[in-house]
């Protein structure tokens, strides 16, 4: 397994999750300000920034843009909050326009276009690429701070609050019990300490009227609601820039869409239009879902705050290690194993998996539609081989293909297959709870972010105990007496 990284201590989760200061207006009409206090996820429908925000849908309208008479803003029963389609107006045939936002609707980050910008720009610099939604938030956060934002209608109705790992209470971190997802909650939440810092450094000596956030501080807590707001919907479109798309982005996920984007012009054109297109029928009462991407859960939870249950493209990251894969062989019972100490030709192989030598990259797999890494299986099959000339018949891509029927043999195949159930068994350890003690939890109706937490881990473990029922039906297909298992 991966390194386990160091648990966020639930003092750097307070601090994290600390409430802004919240700013008084001012007495003057060019210098008034919003707040920018947020809070804690808690409920699975947080309260909009505003108690009673504009309507969405009207502000898109008056600004230019068009939405589907039947489409409104709405509680859905399995999507939650989101746009939907509604029982009064029929069904909405293929191919349909449902919204079409003009180019000055989209909140990007563009050029300075006075002081206030170009210290935001400077901010903004200071991110990591990794970190893109931070750079967005940033002028998110600018617009939220403006008394008479053009945006303020769409950023009246974003939640308070989100439900990423980065604003769970310290427990429910801990709950995850997942190391590689520990570790990036990790890294944000000490990058937005860091940046706190950055930030009111930068601050402290820019004159009042270049303040781009109407001379409000700016604290961990706000920055990662701004963060958060971006990664969980913004898109990336032409040219890859990332664009807040109002009332598109309340469209919910699914890997069975019935619309999707079409961004017509360039980003820089002022013709520049996003559009939401019916990609199949909507029925009256369903909701309007676009695929956010095939991404495992760990991807979700950390950008978007959910998890999908039955994910097809969820995975469990490992470490390839020799003394782990001899570790795992052994206790499959495989003999002769050769992965801490491969021949050479074999770690030649290996090499060209970049799975030996320097700059290796070590970061395996299981899981996804693909079940067991390439890599992976293709350094299994190569290092429980004994002869490298039959091994010499068959290309990479047919050694990392699970379709490949046995291509060195169903000794190999079996003594292969055995080893990755033993790591999918090994996995399964590094977690501290059980299947039914999860399922025993969720039964309880726990609190939103113990929920989720336990969610994802539920949903890791059983996927990988789908691997191993699936590959113990591929052992049992082999020669009898070559694959016992």
């Amino acid at each position: 397994m991966a390194a386990a990284a160091a648990g966020v201590t639930p003092a750097t989760a307070r601090k994290v999750l600390a409430s802004t200061t919240s700013a008084l207006l001012s007495s003057s009409p060019a210098l008034r300000r919003r707040s920018l206090s947020c809070s804690a996820a808690s409920a699975a429908t947080a309260p909009r920034i505003a108690q009673q925000p504009p309507d969405l849908l009207r502000w898109v309208q008056r600004e230019g843009g068009f939405v589907h008479p039947a489409l409104r803003v709405s509680d859905h029963p399995e999507y939650g909050l989101g746009v939907s389609a509604t029982a009064a107006d029929g069904v909405i045939p293929p191919g349909a326009v449902l919204i079409d936002l003009p180019g000055r609707i989209p909140l990007r980050l563009r050029r300075p276009a006075d002081a206030a910008d170009a210290v935001l720009m400077q901010l903004a610099d200071q991110v990591p690429e990794e970190l893109w939604a931070m750079r967005l938030g940033l002028r998110l956060l600018q617009e939220r701070t403006k008394f008479d934002s053009f945006w303020w209608p769409y950023i009246a109705n974003l939640p308070e609050t989100f439900t990423v790992p980065i604003f769970f209470p310290g427990e429910d971190i801990k709950n995850l019990q997942y190391a590689p997802l520990l570790h990036q909650i990790n890294k944000r939440c000490r990058f937005l300490l860091e940046f706190e810092k950055e930030v009111k450094q930068k601050l402290g000596t820019v004159p009042s009227g270049d303040h781009p956030f109407c001379g409000q501080d700016v604290h961990s807590s706000s920055l990662g609601w701004a963060m958060s707001a971006a990664s969980s919907r913004a898109f990336r479109l032409h040219g890859e820039i990332p664009m807040l798309l109002p009332l598109v982005d309340m469209c919910n996920h699914s890997f069975s869409p019935n619309a999707r984007i079409v961004q017509d012009g360039d980003v820089e054109s002022p013709d520049m239009s996003v559009k939401v297109i019916a990609e199949t029928q909507i029925d009256q009462n369903a909701a309007v879902t676009l695929n956010y991407g095939c991404y495992p859960n760990d991807f979700y939870l950390l950008d978007y705050g959910f998890v999908v249950t039955s994910n097809p493209y969820d995975q469990v990251e490992l470490s390839y290690d020799g003394n782990l894969l001899d570790a795992a062989s052994m206790a499959a019972g495989v003999s002769n194993p050769n992965f801490s100490t491969p021949a050479k030709w074999q770690q030649e192989i290996l090499s060209q998996l970049n799975l030996h030598g320097e700059g290796a990259i070590l970061k395996v797999s299981l899981g996804g539609p693909d079940i067991v890494d390439g890599r992976l299986l293709a350094a299994l099959r190569v290092l429980l081989a004994a002869d490298p000339e039959a091994v010499g018949k068959h290309d990479l891509k047919t050694l990392m293909s699970l379709s490949a029927k046995a291509p060195l043999g169903p000794t190999v195949e079996a003594s292969a297959f055995r080893t990755v159930l033993a790591l999918c068994a090994i996995a399964l350890q590094h977690f501290h709870t059980k299947i039914m003690d999860d399922q025993a939890i969720l039964k309880g109706e726990p609190p939103l972010t113990t929920e989720l937490a336990v969610q994802f881990r539920l949903q890791k473990k059983l996927m990988l105990v789908d691997i191993m029922q699936n590959l113990s039906r591929r052992i049992k297909t082999l020669s009898p007496e070559k694959s016992t298992a």
